[in-house]
């Protein structure tokens, strides 16, 4: 399989909502700075559909926070909610991510934060690169968190906070939740990066091409720092150092596998969803590699004995219009549609 057929970029904005009653304040709410967020110009969007742009010394740049409020936020100013905190895929932005289902939520709030073009939801053990720095995990962990549950009406307990993604954000979403079993009490994967070990070398070798651009040794080591689709190139070493498994090099990357380390979750009142396709039996499609990656999970949770929540759609040809089993919008689009309704009724179970 050529690395650079994997496609790691997330299919373009899938269209609108349904419109939504007229609210009282179009205007987004004001949300003060704090926990080392610092917020650029004013809020874009309307009053239950919102982005705010912020920097912080954690992560190079600026980086948007999507934030979808339930449409009676605004209406119950004592109810508070719980939270979804949404992982985009790579090299997507938190601004494109409109599925339907996140934005007609009925009694949740959604939180989408910046995960970088390559930022892999981690912090980086290289962080004197051309990319500056990547302290991704900081970033959301210790500061998107308290700085949501500061401004908004959040329940702000582990029982009613869930993290999920797609693609590179499923590797995040999971990797979180084994980091941070005491914050998230459901976790899911829409075709997620979720294995990251030497049985899913493909997947591993995706995440150094986006590091690298597939040109880091030309850019990185002759010519000098070049950029690329990702960004600034860096080398195959930057995130979790040696990607390469020769004489226990990339026990890093082990440590970091979520497929690996399911016994982190074992035990620890976390629901776990997994949703994937099957790229249609190509093994140039990402997808492929993708449902070989959410299987070996599947497999080190049935030798576990944990309880989960699967949904293999294959080639999509009956979960939804337009969703091949590939690496595609629609397929999460139609998955979100399942999931949504089922996190409300956990939430709900849980209050």
């Amino acid at each position: 399989m050529l690395v650079t057929a994997l496609g790691l970029s997330l299919v373009p904005l899938l269209g609108t909502a349904p419109a939504q009653a007229a609210e009282a304040d179009p205007t987004p709410p004001v949300l003060a700075d704090g926990y080392g967020l610092t917020q650029v110009g004013q809020p874009t969007g309307t009053a239950n559909n919102f982005n705010i742009t912020v920097t912080t010394p954690q992560v190079a740049g600026e980086h948007h926070i999507k934030i979808i409020l339930p449409s009676d936020y605004n209406a119950n100013p004592a109810k508070r909610y719980p939270v979804l905190y949404f992982f985009h895929g790579s090299p997507d932005d938190p601004v494109n991510q409109n599925y339907p289902a996140l934005i007609n939520a009925k009694s949740m709030i959604t939180v989408v934060p910046d995960g970088g073009k390559r930022g892999w939801y981690a912090n980086w053990r290289d962080q004197d690169t051309a990319a500056g720095a990547q302290n991704w995990e900081t970033f959301h962990i210790n500061q998107v968190i308290p700085f949501i549950d500061a401004n908004l009406r959040t329940i702000a307990t582990k029982k009613a906070r869930a993290v999920a993604g797609v693609s590179m954000g499923g590797f995040g979403a999971f990797h979180y939740a084994q980091d941070h079993p005491e914050l998230f009490s459901q976790v899911a994967s829409f075709s997620g990066d979720i294995d990251m070990s030497v049985d899913s070398m493909d997947l591993r070798l995706a995440v150094v091409y986006s590091l690298t651009n597939a040109a880091g040794a030309l850019c990185g080591n002759i010519m000098g720092n070049c950029n690329g689709p990702f960004g600034p190139t860096v080398s195959s070493d930057a995130l979790f150092g040696s990607p390469y498994p020769v004489f226990n090099a990339d026990w890093k990357w082990n440590e970091v596998d979520p497929s690996r380390h399911m016994d982190r979750l074992k035990d620890k009142d976390v629901g776990i969803s997994i949703y994937v396709g099957n790229g249609n039996g190509n093994p140039l499609e990402l997808e492929f590699w993708l449902e070989g990656a959410s299987k070996h999970v599947k497999d080190n949770m049935d030798a576990l004995g944990m309880p989960y929540y699967y949904v293999d759609y294959g080639n999509g040809s009956t979960w939804a219009p337009n969703c091949n089993g590939g690496h595609n919008g629609y397929c999460w689009a139609r998955s979100l549609e399942d999931y949504v309704p089922r996190l409300e009724k956990a939430f709900a179970s849980a209050s």
